[in-house]
């Protein structure tokens, strides 16, 4: 009946900064740390459960264990993974598979992600998307190295919502910090990198230029969006992307400045985010403090529960298994 709150998992990148310690307190490693894997079930980087009865299991072992907490799901494996990307510097362009590419050439999932930027320094934008017409031009503008001609790039500010289809070429870029909502996958093909060299290795990081071409979809199409917002008490609750745009998740913005009594609904499980603000969660009898930079899971068993205070959360469920 108890909430499961979540210690991330960090990776070091070579793009990413500190803002990770200094906005949410974290407790990072040293360097430049890019990633917070604030709620992980995938495999040897998942979260780990904070406090309660299973204080210091994985996510992943939790899900494996006690499949009732997730109202005994269909996916062998944890589906979803929430980060914090914190961008000092660009990311490599990249792509992701399908499914169907995924699970044929790397025996993983697919990856479908989103974006909701937090902050993003003035001037800051994205790599969204390409300007190819066919497949060949595809090609041939990414062998030529013609990567202002074929590359989109989006102006972005806090607040602003992208969903990333698999298939869709995408970067964040300096001074961007988001929440990202997606599959759990880790399987990225890296396009371009701005020939930059690994200080580790003295070499450039490897691209998978071929993979690349043969997942992007061609010509790029932005998801049709249907943004909804809606008051319920004292939450202003917007839907991002759902089924059946987004068949992997669901995914809302919730604006609570008061009370919000609310409870599972037709999800089995809800992943909770607070990214702003600070406030309370209760339920069966008991409170839990909410601060800015807090995760968690509420499972299956805890129908009812009430937010208070005056908090932002990113909160998201699987979508149709």
């Amino acid at each position: 009946m108890e909430p499961l709150f979540l210690t991330p998992y960090f990776r070091p990148k070579i793009w990413g900064g500190r803002k990770l310690k200094d906005i949410f307190n974290y407790d990072i490693p040293d360097g430049k740390v890019g990633e917070a894997w604030i709620i992980s079930g995938y495999k040897d980087d998942a979260s780990t459960v904070t406090e309660g009865p299973l204080k210091g299991m994985s996510l992943r072992d939790v899900y494996l264990k006690h499949p009732e907490l997730f109202g005994n799901p269909k996916a062998k494996e944890f589906p979803l993974l929430v980060k914090f990307l914190d961008a000092n510097d660009n990311l490599s362009v990249q792509v992701h598979p399908d499914d169907d590419y995924a699970r044929k050439v790397e025996n993983d999932s697919g990856k479908t992600e989103s974006w909701y930027v937090m902050q993003a320094d003035p001037g800051a934008y994205i790599i969204y998307g390409h300007h190819a017409k066919t497949r060949e031009e595809l090609a041939d503008m990414i062998h030529k190295g013609e990567w202002d001609k074929l590359l989109r790039k989006v102006p972005v500010k806090a607040g602003d919502f992208f969903y990333v289809p698999a298939g869709t070429i995408h970067a964040l870029t300096k001074g961007c910090l988001v929440i990202e909502t997606q599959q759990s996958s880790d399987v990225t093909y890296r396009l371009y990198d701005y020939d930059r060299v690994d200080k580790k290795t003295g070499k450039k990081r490897e691209l998978h230029t071929q993979k690349s071409i043969d997942v992007t979809t061609v010509p790029h199409v932005d998801p049709k969006l249907d943004v909804k917002t809606n008051k319920d008490q004292d939450a202003e609750i917007k839907t991002l992307v759902e089924p059946p745009i987004s068949p992997h998740f669901y995914l809302w913005q919730i604006d609570l400045d008061g009370t919000w009594k609310t409870g599972l609904k037709n999800q089995p499980y809800l992943l909770v985010s607070v990214i702003k603000g600070e406030g309370k969660l209760e339920a069966d009898g008991k409170s839990y403090d909410l601060k800015m930079g807090a995760n968690l899971i509420i499972p299956n068993k805890m129908k009812k529960f009430t937010f208070t205070g005056k908090i932002r959360i990113v909160m998201s469920a699987p979508g149709e298994e």
